[in-house]
């Protein structure tokens, strides 16, 4: 017979409901304990890899459900030594948006790694090998290869938060000197493409020569531009009361930048709205 123990009681409602939604069929008997919490039985010749697994993958569920939040926030402030309140707070939403995100740029981060396998495989390890657990016991003393991979995953986070500030500090940065330019362009056309296509306000488009040519006339190294970019540097450089941006990516990174860094200026609009002919 397997014993199982959970301390608290809505960490063991959580394995029971996500235990019974992986096996219906699983068989146990719950009673409480006066020292140790919430006891639950399965019977061995209810037991099988089935079975097995439904556990391992239910104490899951139950650690990212009621523990991983806390036990990312310790890593940060105990390892990391972070102790501002909103800074813990985007880290964690980054560690977690790292544990658990299926993007390209979160599988890159984490090498295309699952660490919910690796908790899985650790509680099937003392599942199978011990009749008696405590699932505190398990969290606090079993699971150091997963906690040394949490560690690492923490430390992206930071990584990736200060890039997040970096970014941030050069927005601001480009935001207080076009408040201080002087206005080139009443309004500039854009649209979107590998590289952005600009337009005077009649509709002329405005070549790859020009751009350099206003671009060359602005001191754009005070704030950190090249040159050689040709999306926001001359945006920088022409410094328009109104831009606008045509296309059907609203979230595109480049255009994003570009509102973030004008924004009451620019606005999105879709590519059928172009007011100029454009081939």
């Amino acid at each position: 017979m397997l014993e199982v123990y959970f301390e608290s009681d809505n960490e063991v409602m959580t394995f029971c409901e996500h235990l019974f939604r992986y096996n219906k069929q699983i068989e146990l008997h719950w009673k409480t304990h006066k020292d140790w919490g919430n006891h639950l039985q399965f019977p061995y010749d209810a037991f099988n890899h089935e079975s097995v697994n439904a556990i391992a993958k239910s104490m899951v569920d139950v650690f990212v459900t009621h523990r991983l939040s806390e036990t990312i926030e310790n890593i940060i402030k105990q390892k990391y030594y972070f102790k501002n309140v909103d800074e813990i707070e985007r880290i964690q939403e980054l560690s977690h948006w790292i544990f658990t995100g299926e993007d390209a740029d979160c599988l890159k981060l984490r090498n295309n790694k699952d660490p919910v396998q690796v908790l899985h495989s650790l509680f099937i390890a003392n599942i199978t090998n011990e009749a008696t657990i405590h699932y505190d016991s398990i969290v606090h003393f079993r699971l150091k290869v997963f906690r040394e991979q949490l560690v690492h995953y923490v430390g992206l986070a930071i990584e990736e938060f200060k890039r997040e500030e970096d970014h941030q500090a050069f927005i601001n940065m480009l935001r207080e000197y076009i408040e201080k330019k002087e206005t080139g362009y009443s309004e500039i056309h854009i649209v979107q493409g590998n590289t952005f296509t600009f337009f005077k306000p009649d509709g002329t488009q405005i070549s790859t020569m020009e751009l350099r040519r206003i671009m060359h006339q602005e001191p754009l190294y005070l704030v950190g531009l090249d040159i050689e970019e040709l999306n926001l540097a001359p945006l920088i450089a022409m410094a328009p009361e109104k831009i606008k941006i045509y296309g059907d990516y609203p979230s595109e990174p480049k255009t994003l930048t570009v509102i973030n860094v004008f924004q009451e200026r620019a606005e999105f609009e879709s590519f059928n709205n172009f007011p100029f002919a454009y081939y």
